[in-house]
């Protein structure tokens, strides 16, 4: 197993990650793209059943909309599930239809980002880069509302609704199954001053608590000013978001100032997988991470 994924399929009474809607209707999805593909049914066969549209069936396919129980049974008998997996997927079908906590931020919050929130709850880990910032899993609330407090980015009435986004997600690192993490981070996002030296020293503070307090699952390393090459030296936010099921792949998050998305293309994920492994090889060990971390803090005393 790739030593940067911490996940692992629940055994015995291990309990399983949070349920999460966006994970269900992902899954549902897939599942019946994929017993499709298998038994080689067409789309008119399925629409003609089902009495549906192509674009109809497109959206469903796409997790654009959501099939009727009835409707889902009939698909189900077509596509030849037994028993034990047509109540896989209509208890899937029931949890897709449930709200998520980032829906009551939909009047600010994208689709894209939504779902990457829906699919970091139902995660067993995640593998962070970032060149600037500390990760957003690890801020603290002032350091977060630093990062947002210029207006160019978000208007001041969406500061203190987009920090409540943020301790939200970090529930994730607390509970019964607590997020893995391993965060990739450069050497310029423990000096840059983000809120002024007070608010860095805080930050960092937190950052070496986090990282010593959760030893087993929150793994930190730091590319040096010194490495004389990395595949991400010019990327910005890297996000990838890994699964304790094996139905589910892995998938990435892509941020820059003006776009973010959503990539799940198997050929990029491999790409980005093997870029991240390269940086994972060229940063500082964790125990050494954490030195510099605790050096820079006291220099900003």
């Amino acid at each position: 197993m790739n030593q940067l994924v911490h996940n692992r399929r629940p055994e015995g009474g291990e309990v399983p990650p949070p349920a999460s809607p966006v994970v269900a209707a992902w899954e549902l999805a897939l599942r019946l793209r994929g017993r499709r593909d298998q038994l080689n049914v067409d789309v008119k066969t399925i629409t003609a059943t089902l009495g549906f549209s192509r674009n109809y069936w497109s959206a469903v396919e796409n997790e654009r909309k959501i099939l009727s129980e009835e409707s889902l049974s009939r698909l189900l008998t077509l596509l030849e599930f037994d028993d034990g997996e047509r109540q896989e997927l209509l208890d899937l079908r029931h949890l897709a239809k449930e709200r998520g906590w980032w829906t009551q931020y939909s009047s600010f919050l994208g689709s894209e980002i939504q779902r990457m929130f829906g699919l970091e709850l139902g995660a067993q880990g995640v593998r962070d880069y970032e060149s600037l910032i500390i990760p957003g899993l690890l801020q603290t609330e002032d350091y977060a509302r630093a990062i947002m407090t210029p207006a160019v980015v978000v208007r001041k009435v969406e500061v203190d609704q987009r920090v409540a986004v943020r301790r939200h997600r970090q529930e994730r690192l607390s509970g019964e199954n607590p997020l893995h993490i391993t965060a990739i981070i450069s050497e310029a996002a423990l000096r840059q001053q983000i809120g002024g030296p007070a608010i860095l020293r805080a930050q960092l503070d937190h950052l070496a608590d986090m990282i010593e307090g959760n030893p087993e699952r929150i793994r930190v390393r730091i590319i040096p000013f010194t490495a004389k090459s990395c595949g991400l030296f010019g990327a910005s936010t890297v996000h990838m978001i890994d699964f304790d099921n094996a139905r589910l792949p892995t998938v990435a998050w892509q941020e820059t100032v003006t776009t973010w998305d959503i990539i799940d293309n198997p050929l990029q994920i491999r790409d980005i997988t093997l870029t991240y492994s390269d940086a994972f090889g060229q940063a500082l060990d964790e125990q050494q991470s954490l030195e510099m971390i605790h050096r820079y803090a006291r220099e900003l005393d």
